[in-house]
């Protein structure tokens, strides 16, 4: 099914599962879908089984929106104990997101249907008779099961789903891989259980591809350690001083430390020239994409915000960007931080929902079905990957899943035919919505930063040694947050972070 009939459906008000392969743009789809039903008035929520997934679509987790949290059951009298926020929030809602939903267990997903139905009041109605839209794909990563919680399955096995029967949309343009590529053609066998060994001798062929002489490259891994020795490493290695950026943030403490965990920009970001940096945020004007490569060339003069160039052949000054943790229409926390992170190497995980175009990637250590999928299906194309090695677990997907991918497909082919009818007004339908005029609040960047340093006048200027001499004699010495604040012209949540970094977090509270 193309975007611009799956748009109409979702629109129309069904309830319904956006699925497909990596690359078919199911994310670019679902925001567009939202900021169409927000211009239209309609409250929606919008969640994610995962905070990192939850970001790429400025919402939170549907955990914390349904206050099921780490619960496996719902207690006695559930709906009778929900904090009032909560229940506003649920009560306001015309339609709910999950993204990322191959990542829930069966259980899970009856609990939200629970909650929704006892708090508004509509036991007869799937999730209180709000439009729920899932998204995901079954072949990434699967729901994981632990010794110490309840064990579950797939979303599809759940009371919810059944009962909901949502509008398989199918999405099947491939926007990331060329039609006809060997790594496509590799990435489809994978989902169809039809990996031959032609295909593995074609991956292979990958561990014995030098390096362009010279070539920076993201390497990604399956595990934490690895990751953050490389990028440590590497930063050492180049000649220069090291510019600093610390991110901002509003909102109580547990939201920001909430939204931190799923924010893929550092809180203290330290870059020098020359560094190998990926943008961590899709670029509003589409100059840049989450998971865009390059590499920093200079730092502007005044603001000294980094200067990038990517391997598109676009050179952009980065200034800060903004995430925030949104629990329905309401604005819980936000961090503004420049949307980069150092590009050496990042985990497989992280890399969910990005598109690299090129990568070095080590699948020695893959220990889950769809690991291999998800780190394989990142880059563009066979020439633009190179392997450092490759084990068993890495090329399988679940059995499981394919069983669902073919239902799924048959009821799509089914679903495909029944919306026929909303072709042509998907022709004439933009996806965007109509732009609404600035509004006396609005402001370029440089704006803000000025307003800023109206009371904060170092606001956002790198730290200097001499800067943090200062701060470590001062805090050694008793003085407080408010006076070195004002000592040193920064905003005290700035002053504290600086403090963590030197001292520890538990240094300062």
């Amino acid at each position: 099914m193309n975007q611009g009939i799956a748009l109409e459906i979702l629109l129309s008000g069904e309830s319904a599962f956006v699925t497909g392969p990596a690359g078919t743009g199911k994310t670019y789809l679902l925001n567009q879908f939202v900021k169409l039903a927000k211009y239209e008035g309609k409250h929606v929520s919008v969640t994610a089984t995962t905070g990192l997934a939850a970001t790429h679509l400025g919402g939170t987790t549907i955990h914390a929106w349904s206050g099921i949290g780490i619960m496996d059951s719902l207690p006695d009298k559930f709906a009778e104990h929900i904090a009032k926020g909560r229940r506003e929030i649920i009560e306001k809602t015309d339609i709910l997101l999950i993204d990322e939903i191959s990542m829930m267990h069966d259980y899970r997903l009856d609990m939200v249907d629970e909650v929704c139905r006892l708090v508004r009041k509509q036991p007869d109605l799937p999730f209180g008779g709000i439009q729920v839209v899932l998204s995901g794909d079954f072949f990434q990563l699967p729901p994981v099961n632990r010794s110490d919680s309840r064990n579950g399955g797939f979303v599809v096995d759940s009371d919810a789903w059944r009962e909901l029967d949502p509008v398989i949309i199918y999405l099947t343009d491939q926007y990331r891989q060329r039609e006809g590529d060997a790594l496509l053609e590799i990435l489809t066998a994978m989902r169809a259980g039809e990996l031959r060994r032609h295909h593995a001798e074609k991956l292979l062929e990958r561990t014995d591809v030098e390096l362009p002489y010279g070539e920076l490259i993201t390497e990604l891994h399956t595990m934490n350690v690895d990751v953050d020795r490389i990028n440590e490493g590497r930063l050492k290695e180049l000649p220069g001083d090291e510019l600093i950026y610390s991110q901002a943030t509003t909102g109580s403490e547990n939201y920001v430390e909430n939204l931190q965990r799923s924010v893929l920009a550092p809180a203290v970001l330290t870059l020098k020239q020359g560094a190998l940096v990926m943008a961590v945020k899709n670029d509003a004007s589409r100059r840049y994409v989450n998971g865009s490569i390059g590499v920093v060339k200079d730092f502007e003069p005044g603001t000294e915000f980094p200067v990038v160039e990517f391997m598109n052949g676009k050179t952009i000054t980065m200034v800060p960007d903004t995430w925030e943790l949104r629990d329905g229409d309401k604005k819980r926390a936000s961090i503004s931080q420049v949307p980069l992170r150092l590009a050496y190497a990042i985990t497989v995980h992280k890399s969910q929902g990005m598109t690299l175009d090129m990568a070095k990637i080590d699948l020695r250590k893959a220990f889950v079905e769809g690991m291999g999928y998800v780190a394989l299906s990142r880059v563009r194309n066979l020439e633009t990957l190179y392997l450092d090695g490759i084990n068993q677990m890495a090329l399988r997907v679940s059995e499981k899943a394919q069983e669902i991918d073919a239902d799924l497909r048959t009821r799509a082919a089914r679903d495909a035919k029944r919306f026929a009818h909303f072709e042509k007004k998907a022709e004439k339908r933009t996806f965007e919505p109509p732009v609404k005029k600035p509004t006396a609040k609005s402001g370029s960047w440089q704006e803000k930063i000025a307003k800023m340093r109206e009371t904060h006048p170092n606001a956002y200027m790198p730290w200097t040694s001499q800067d943090d001499d200062v701060l470590k004699l001062g805090f050694t010495n008793g003085e407080s947050i408010a006076k070195l604040s004002k000592k040193l012209g920064r905003h005290e949540g700035s002053i504290k972070m600086r403090l963590q970094k030197h001292f520890g977090e538990d240094a300062v509270q």
